[in-house]
């Protein structure tokens, strides 16, 4: 397989994996579609600048596009560099970045007190899993109270009024997964969404 088409199979796969099209990538980039279609089919190869330019806008290293050793993940996010939507005595961080195909996933970390809001809230019709990761988490769910342990786990769906508390006296961690991702509405809302 030639340098070009290895090239070409690269970044169709990070633009694959970031659920973007080819006229999107295209737009993002500042090249033309029939351009980005013949370097991902191997029939053409890019400059360093149109290469510096696809790879920004796939959120890669221009090396990673020449490297085919991580083609199959974005790489790593950073504690630190991930966004955080602050709650009432919480934090909610976000663990899979947009654009987001299968699955929504966030952290959270609650200090004694700490929840989601004081009032319950829905979001989408997703099935959401919520995993306590540390210490201990109450789930309110469509009027029922479940009492969640390190390495318990529910599921449900986002459409049912939800929230998450810690009534205990040490911190706890949770994990959120959706999927499909929900809509982009604001992240704690707190009144129904139109069925």
């Amino acid at each position: 397989m030639t340098d070009d088409h290895q090239l070409g199979q690269r970044v169709a796969g990070f633009r694959e994996l970031r659920g973007m099209s080819l006229r999107a990538l295209a737009a993002a980039a500042g090249v033309s579609s029939s351009f980005l279609s013949q370097l991902e089919n191997g029939r053409t190869n890019a400059s360093v600048a149109s290469l510096r330019k696809i790879a920004a806008a796939l959120g890669v290293s221009p090396a990673q596009l020449l490297d085919d050793t991580a083609a199959h993940t974005r790489g790593v996010l950073r504690a630190a560099d991930r966004p955080t939507l602050p709650l009432d005595g919480a934090a909610k961080h976000v663990v899979a970045l947009p654009p987001l195909r299968n699955l929504e996933v966030y952290a959270g970390r609650f200090a004694p007190g700490g929840s989601t809001g004081s009032e319950a809230y829905v979001h989408g019709n997703s099935q959401e899993i919520l995993i306590v990761t540390d210490g201990e988490a109450v789930l309110e769910l469509g009027g029922e109270r479940y009492v969640m342990r390190t390495d318990d786990s529910i599921e449900f769906l986002s459409s049912v009024p939800h929230r998450v508390l810690n009534e205990s006296e040490h911190p706890a961690a949770v994990l959120w997964i959706n999927s499909p991702p929900t809509p982009d509405d604001p992240p704690h809302s707190s009144q129904k969404e139109a069925s």
